[in-house]
This record gives C-alpha cells, sequence and structure tokens, in this order.
C-alpha cells in the first residue's frame, strides 16, 4: 500500500516536470521591431511595495479597555458600567454609554455622559472603577439613550436637572 502511494507520487511530479518542461521549450516568437522607447504608462510600471505601517508599542499597565468596566462617583457610589462609547464624524470620543441602575441589569437604563466627565486616574488594571465627576442624582435625571433618537448628554456640570411629570 505504501509502495502504491510513493508510485502514484512520482508519477504525479513527473507528469507536473514534463509538462513544465514542454512549455519551456516552445518557440518564443521572434521580437518584432519595437517602436522608439515612450515613457512608461503608470500601469507598466513597476508597483514599489507600500512602506510598512508604523507600529506602537503600548505597555499593559498603560492601557486598557474599558468596556464594561464599573464606573463610581466621586463619593464612592456604583454608577453602573460602560457599555458604549460615542465617536463624532471625526473619530473623537465624545461620550460615553453607562448602564445605570437597576440589579442584575434588570430595571437599568442607558444614560450618555459626557467623555469630560470620566476619570481614569488610578485605573491600572481591570479590576479598577473609572470616576464620573457626577452625583447618583444628576445621572438619575438624566434621560434614557436610545439608539436611533438625538443624543443628549450629561455634561460634566450635571447641567440636567430632574424631569416632572409636566414636561
Amino acid at each position: 500500500m505504501r509502495s502504491r502511494i510513493i508510485i502514484s507520487l512520482v508519477a504525479m511530479a513527473l507528469v507536473t516536470c514534463a509538462g513544465v518542461r514542454a512549455a519551456d521549450e516552445s518557440p518564443s516568437p521572434s521580437p518584432s521591431p519595437s517602436p522608439p522607447a515612450a515613457q512608461a504608462t503608470p500601469k507598466e510600471q513597476a508597483k514599489e511595495p507600500s512602506p510598512p505601517p508604523s507600529v506602537t508599542v503600548i505597555g499593559a499597565r498603560d492601557a486598557h479597555g474599558i468596556l464594561g468596566r464599573d464606573v463610581r462617583s466621586t463619593a464612592n457610589e456604583d454608577m453602573g458600567r460602560i457599555v458604549d462609547v460615542i465617536v463624532d464624524r471625526d473619530g473623537q470620543v465624545r461620550a460615553a454609554v453607562i448602564d445605570f441602575g437597576g440589579f442584575l441589569g434588570v430595571g437599568s437604563r442607558k444614560i450618555v455622559v459626557d467623555w469630560k466627565a470620566l476619570r481614569f486616574s488610578g485605573v491600572s488594571n481591570k479590576s479598577d472603577s473609572i470616576t464620573l465627576d457626577l452625583t447618583k442624582q444628576q445621572v438619575s435625571a438624566a434621560p434614557e439613550y436610545k439608539e436611533d433618537a438625538p443624543l443628549i448628554v450629561l455634561g460634566a456640570a450635571g447641567s440636567l436637572q430632574p424631569w416632572d411629570n409636566e414636561h
């Protein structure tokens, strides 16, 4: 059985080599007189390989992901978790979506806070929380984030006031 496989492989190799040799032996067309050398078009020029992309190495202690991170107020109140980041058309981070309130995801709602209201100092590993420069009362007053509705962003100054039923 083993010898049959070896014989088959050798036969395939010989057939492949014979085909390559036959292609090499085919007569090449005689070169026709070429017109005077003209400048090559961009398509005819050999494409130069693009330079390699630049690389930046960031130490594991210097950067961390933030999705799913706990958020706490300056008074150490639980404010929820970051579930999304909002960027503008230029790719600049503008706000964070926080899943606020509730218990184990039940009764919680998403609110949007200004990126400048978040403090990352002291965040050195995944278990550290991010600090929000707003109180629980200010965040409670913020309207709920709805994906296809205009964004209402709660600023660092806590500019939104509690809504009453008349609005």
